[in-house]
């Protein structure tokens, strides 16, 4: 499956775009090639420096990006713990819920097993 693509028209200083050309005719691949995978490398890379994660959580929180967007820059996992902290900040008192979670007896089908320590019980290897 083929990703939709976008047209793209900047300016570059001329000796940055001859470097471009030179690396990518040393690679044997085309200029938008290069760039693309370079542009895509540098995002990946952003994506953990802590100044953009703030920016991106302070916007997220002020309602300038939503989830979606928040997900493309940093991830799923990341994007799911900012909307359960974000859901959190609105109860009273603020604190996470999860909804639907089995019982102990439930999640291991019936009693919970609990150990007991016994005289033998060896804790130093």
């Amino acid at each position: 499956m083929s990703e939709e693509k976008t047209r793209v028209d900047f300016n570059a200083p001329t000796s940055l775009v001859e470097r471009a050309d030179t690396i990518a005719g040393l690679l044997d691949v085309s200029r938008t090639q290069l760039l693309v995978e370079a542009l895509r490398d540098e995002l990946e890379a952003l994506a953990t420096d802590e100044q953009l994660q703030r920016l991106v959580s302070d916007a997220y929180y002020a309602d300038e990006l939503d989830f979606e967007t928040v997900e493309s820059i940093l991830g799923t996992e990341d994007a799911m713990r900012m909307s359960l902290l974000r859901a959190s900040l609105d109860r009273d008192p603020p604190e996470p819920q999860i909804e639907d979670v089995p019982s102990p007896a439930e999640f291991y089908e019936g009693d919970v097993p609990e150990w007991t320590p016994t005289d033998d019980t060896n804790f130093d290897g």
